[in-house]
């Protein structure tokens, strides 16, 4: 006698994806990952978190209205930067393209919100430069985003209709630098500790008015911040950290800051907010 087999049918479902926070971080520049703490700090702060699923990136390196999203495949990387030894040009970082997530933000934005496509436009350094430090292996797919403008309450809207892609998963990122005034800190070429005292000045009122939720601060942020020009004499650093705080659950309560402390005098501030 012979019995048939009955498959079996259960099927073990899939596991649902981790929530992720959305966040801000600094990027520096190529030689981020020569830095002898740095670059573990980024490594830490990832592996404090939830593995993502997929990554959506707004770098202060990519203005481009409307709204654009960039390769949906891989493509070569960007190397939007000028008299770096030829190492930093040989970096690569071959993460997976996220077609599927552009399909994605496309659907989330309103009729009003043109979304372009360039599919030739890889990763640029404030992209990749802190997801080699973040996530090496580069096995979870990648898609830059466009800051179609640097207006603060444009960019915190596009950061709301992101928000639900988090519960898919999506590590939205905004990169950038909470100061960046270049042209002022000649003196600290040399890496001698401290930052000047513009700043320092930007970098407190900036987590003080992030702890306490002061959104109207922060989006008049070119008046009311001390240290104002100097912290930010063109604006597109601290521009995606309003694409992070609009992807808050609720951008009023306080981030958790991740990283702190000055590089070159400029502040490293980052955080993720839930």
């Amino acid at each position: 006698m012979t019995t048939e087999r009955i498959p079996d049918q259960t099927t073990e479902k899939p596991a649902a994806p981790a929530r992720m926070p959305a966040i801000y971080l600094g990027h520096g520049a190529p030689t981020l990952l020569d830095d002898e703490l740095w670059p573990a700090e980024l490594a830490s702060w990832a592996a404090s978190l939830p593995r993502p699923r997929e990554i959506l990136i707004v770098s202060a390196h990519w203005q481009s209205a409307p709204l654009t999203l960039g390769a949906v495949t891989p493509a070569p990387l960007v190397y939007d930067f000028y008299g770096f030894p030829e190492r930093y040009y040989q970096v690569q970082y071959n993460s997976p393209g996220a077609p599927e997530l552009a399909a994605r933000i496309k659907a989330a934005m309103p009729a009003g919100e043109t979304v372009a496509e360039r599919p030739t436009r890889g990763l640029d350094h404030g992209a990749y430069v802190p997801l080699v430090a973040m996530y090496p292996e580069a096995d979870i797919p990648v898609l830059q985003m466009s800051m179609p403008d640097l207006e603060p309450e444009h960019l915190f809207e596009i950061g709301k209709r992101l928000a639900p892609l988090r519960d898919e998963g999506v590590l939205i990122v905004g990169s950038g630098f909470m100061t960046h005034g270049l042209p002022f800190i000649h003196q600290y070429w040399d890496g001698r500790p401290g930052a000047p005292e513009w700043s320092r000045e930007f970098d407190m009122w900036a987590a003080e008015k992030l702890s306490q939720g002061d959104l109207d601060a922060m989006f008049d942020f070119r008046n009311r911040a001390p240290g104002m020009p100097y912290a930010h004499p063109t604006v597109e650093h601290f521009a995606p950290l309003f694409v992070a705080l609009g992807a808050a659950t609720d951008p009023e309560q306080p981030p958790r800051f991740t990283i702190e402390g000055y590089w070159l005098g400029l502040a490293k501030r980052s955080f993720e907010v839930k």
